[in-house]
């Protein structure tokens, strides 16, 4: 059995600036109002023989579309990007800029310094939709894995605007 929901719909929306370092057209920030579709199969389950319930679906991925709501997502495992304040080793932590009150990194010849307060530090190699959806696919998982529901696959797709978008697909 199946369950969709559709994000235009259910209103599970978010606002970003994102930039694709090194792309030819997508390697400045530009912005994009995404929506979010998900597709959760499994075993009917539980009092009301759910799937999942569709509340607390929508709950997780809202919670995920706001942390990135109105931010500039930065890739922070992205070859091409060089980050001013690494640690010892050379490599970006999440836990490097918590008391830091901007982000400053170059991309080719172009030097960025941002306001952290601004920024969503995503552990990934671009914020392409491609890169997004398997980020939220993993994320709702891990948020309602211990619901007691037993599903088999989702498939999410980050949109970035109607017809264009990217859908990732994990079994479990």
């Amino acid at each position: 059995m199946k369950i969709i929901i559709n994000g235009i719909h259910a209103n599970l929306r978010f606002s970003s600036a994102h930039i694709i370092p090194s792309h030819d057209l997508c390697g400045s920030i530009h912005g994009h109002s995404y929506f979010v579709d998900v597709e959760i199969e499994g075993e009917r389950s539980g009092k009301f023989e759910f799937v999942a319930d569709f509340k607390d679906v929508k709950d997780s991925v809202r919670k995920i579309c706001e942390k990135l709501d109105h931010k500039v997502l930065i890739p922070i495992n992205n070859a091409d990007m060089e980050f001013k304040g690494l640690n010892s080793s050379n490599k970006l932590i999440l836990n490097d800029f918590k008391d830091a009150k901007y982000l400053n990194f170059a991309i080719q010849n172009k030097n960025y310094k941002l306001p952290i307060e601004d920024c969503v530090l995503l552990p990934l190699k671009h914020t392409s939709a491609e890169e997004l959806s398997k980020y939220f696919t993993c994320k709702l998982f891990e948020d309602i894995q211990n619901k007691g529901y037993n599903i088999a696959t989702i498939a999410l797709g980050v949109n970035e605007g109607i017809g264009q978008g990217a859908l990732f697909k994990k079994e479990f």
